[in-house]
C-alpha cells in the first residue's frame, strides 16, 4: 500500500498558524500498509533539506548576532537592574523541543533561547535552577528557591504563589491517540476513557476541574504519556500539538494520530515570577513584548530543524534521486491534498461548531492584535460582551436542542447587525463577544443598544421573544486583554442587576 507522508509545520503569527509541506518545519510520519523498516525520503524532501540550510538555519544565525532594540525603563526598573545581580530560574528538565537541561547541566529548547533573548534585551543575568523533574521545579519555586519560572501556563493554582508575564508563545493542545480511535469532536462526550497526563501540568489542572468524566493517568514526562497511548495502557493523551508532534517523530510512535483539538486548552506560555517581585515582572514583560512574529518563527524552527535533520542516511538519499518519477509524482499529489486539508483544520481550529462564530481562541488573538494596532497608532477600540437573559430557563423548560437554536439565531443577527470592521465571537456559552476596531465607548455603546432592540424584537425559534444584556468597555492605556474582558463583564454584570435587556458601560 502507499506510505502517506504528513508534515506540520508550525510558525508564530501573533498568535499560532501552522502548514503543511513547508521549508524547514517538523514533519510526523504516520504509516499504511506494512511497517517502516528503514526512513525513506522523497525527492522534494531532499531538495527541502538543502533549502532549509540556505534560508532557514543561516538566517537564524544571522537574526542571532542582531544588536537588542532599546527598551525604555523607568527609574525605578533601572535602579532594580543595577542591584539585582543574577536571577535564579527554575524550568521543565524534560520537555523538548520547548526546553530541556542537558547532560552538560545546560538549558536548552524554543524556551531556553526565547527566555535569554528578553534577558538579553532587558539586561537581565540568569542562572539555571538544578532539577531533575518538573515536580521539583514546582516545588523549588514555592520554596522561593528560584524568582522566575521559564516556560508555563497561567492557572488559579499557580497565581497563589506566582505572577505571569505577557504570553511569550503560543501553541495549540491536541487529543492523541491511537490510530483505530474516532474522531473526538468534544471531551465531555467521553465516558470513563483513560487520559495520560504530566503531573504538575495546567491540562491536568483543567481536566480534573472541568472533565470529571474523564480518568487521569498521571506520568512523569511528555515522551511518557505519548508512549502510554502508544502501548495501550492509555486511551489518548492531551499534549501539546509541537511537543506531541516531537515524540512521536522520536519515539518511532506511527500508530498514532491527532484525534482532535481542544481550542480552550490553547497553551499560552508565560514567565512566572514570584509574587511579590512586581518590578522584576514588569522588566521581563517589557522584554517579553520586543518579541517579534519573526523572533518566536526562528527560533522555533531552530530546534525543529535540528531534530528532524538528525539522522541522515545519504546513501538512501542518493538512491531516492535515482528513483522514478513516479514518486515525485505521487508526493506532489499527497502534498496538494494535505494543504486543502490544512486549511480545513485551520479554519476549525479557530470557529465555534454551533454558531459558525470565531471561537474564543480567535477572539484572544484579535484582542491582542487591537491592544498592540492600539498601541501603535494611538486608535481606541471597544469590546462589547452580550449574555442572552435566562438561557438556563430556556435549556430547562425546552430542552438543549432548542438553546442551540436559540444560539444559532442570535449569532446570525450579531454577525448581520455589525460592520464589516467589527469582530463576532462566541465567548463561550450563551456569551458573545464583539471587538470594535476604531470605535470609542460612545459608538460601541450605540452599537450595542441597536443590536440589543434587534434582539429584543426578532421572532425566536419555540421561545419566540427573548432579550439580552450587554456590556460595554473602551481600551485604555495600559490595559492588557483580560482586563478589558473583565471590565466589560463588570458592565455586564451591572446591565443584568438593572433587571437585564440593557446596555451597561464601564
Amino acid at each position: 500500500m502507499d506510505r502517506v507522508f504528513i508534515g506540520f509545520s508550525f510558525a508564530q503569527s501573533d498568535r499560532f498558524k501552522f502548514s503543511i509541506s513547508t521549508i524547514g518545519y517538523i514533519r510526523i510520519f504516520f504509516s499504511c500498509g506494512s511497517r517502516f523498516r528503514h526512513k525513506r525520503f522523497s525527492l522534494t524532501a531532499v531538495i527541502r533539506t538543502v533549502l532549509v540550510c540556505l534560508f532557514v538555519w543561516f538566517p537564524i544565525l544571522a537574526v542571532s548576532a542582531e544588536a537588542a532594540p532599546g527598551i525604555g525603563l523607568t527609574a525605578q526598573q533601572k535602579a532594580y537592574l543595577a542591584q539585582a545581580g543574577t536571577i535564579r530560574m527554575c524550568v521543565d528538565p524534560d520537555w523538548m523541543p520547548f526546553e530541556r537541561i542537558n547532560g552538560a547541566g545546560r538549558h536548552e529548547g524554543i524556551a531556553a533561547d526565547l527566555i535569554q533573548l528578553v534577558a538579553q534585551r532587558v539586561g537581565l543575568k540568569i542562572e539555571l535552577h538544578p532539577v531533575s523533574t518538573w515536580q521539583e521545579s514546582l516545588e523549588a519555586s514555592k520554596a522561593g528557591v528560584c524568582q522566575i519560572m521559564s516556560f508555563l501556563n497561567q492557572t488559579p493554582e499557580r497565581e497563589q504563589w506566582l505572577i505571569f508575564t505577557s504570553a511569550i508563545f503560543f501553541d495549540p493542545n491536541v487529543i492523541i491517540t491511537r490510530e483505530e480511535h474516532r474522531y473526538i469532536g468534544d471531551l465531555k462526550g467521553l465516558s470513563g476513557e483513560s487520559v495520560a497526563l504530566p503531573r504538575g501540568t495546567m491540562v491536568e489542572e483543567r481536566i480534573r476541574r472541568e472533565y470529571p468524566n474523564l480518568r487521569p493517568i498521571l506520568t512523569g514526562s511528555e515522551s511518557e504519556s505519548v508512549k502510554l497511548v502508544s502501548e495501550r495502557q492509555a486511551d489518548l493523551t492531551i499534549r501539546s500539538l509541537i511537543v506531541a508532534a516531537y515524540a512521536i517523530k522520536k519515539e518511532g510512535l506511527f500508530n498514532l494520530k491527532i484525534a482532535g483539538h481542544v481550542p480552550e486548552f490553547t497553551n499560552q506560555l508565560r514567565i512566572g515570577v514570584v509574587k511579590h517581585d512586581r518590578v522584576l515582572r514588569d522588566i521581563l514583560d517589557q522584554g517579553v513584548k520586543t518579541l517579534t512574529p519573526e523572533d518566536r518563527e526562528a527560533i522555533s524552527n531552530r530546534h525543529v530543524v535540528i531534530q528532524v535533520q538528525q539522522g541522515f542516511d545519504y546513501r538512501l538519499v542518493w538512491r531516492i534521486l535515482a528513483g522514478s518519477a513516479l514518486i515525485l509524482l505521487v508526493s506532489l499529489f499527497w502534498i496538494r491534498k494535505l494543504r486543502a486539508l490544512n486549511r480545513e483544520l485551520e479554519r476549525l481550529s479557530i470557529t465555534d461548531r454551533l454558531t459558525g462564530l470565531h471561537n474564543r481562541l480567535k477572539l484572544d488573538m484579535v484582542l491582542e492584535a487591537e491592544i498592540l494596532r492600539a498601541i501603535r497608532s494611538g486608535h481606541c477600540f471597544s469590546v462589547i460582551l452580550i449574555d442572552i437573559d435566562h438561557f438556563k430557563r430556556i435549556n430547562d423548560q425546552h430542552g438543549h436542542p432548542t438553546g442551540d437554536l436559540v444560539l444559532v439565531d442570535l449569532a446570525q443577527l450579531l454577525r448581520a447587525g455589525t460592520r464589516a470592521t467589527d469582530f463576532v465571537g462566541r465567548w463561550g456559552g450563551e456569551e458573545f463577544l464583539i471587538i470594535c476596531s476604531d470605535t470609542d465607548g460612545a459608538g460601541a455603546a450605540k452599537l450595542a443598544e441597536t443590536l440589543r432592540q434587534i434582539i429584543q424584537d426578532h421572532p425566536f425559534p419555540v421561545v419566540e421573544r427573548q432579550s439580552a444584556s450587554f456590556g460595554v468597555t473602551c481600551f485604555g492605556p495600559g490595559d492588557s486583554a483580560s482586563e478589558i474582558v473583565s471590565r466589560a463583564d463588570a458592565a455586564l454584570y451591572l446591565a443584568k442587576t438593572a433587571g437585564r435587556n440593557c446596555v451597561r458601560s464601564v
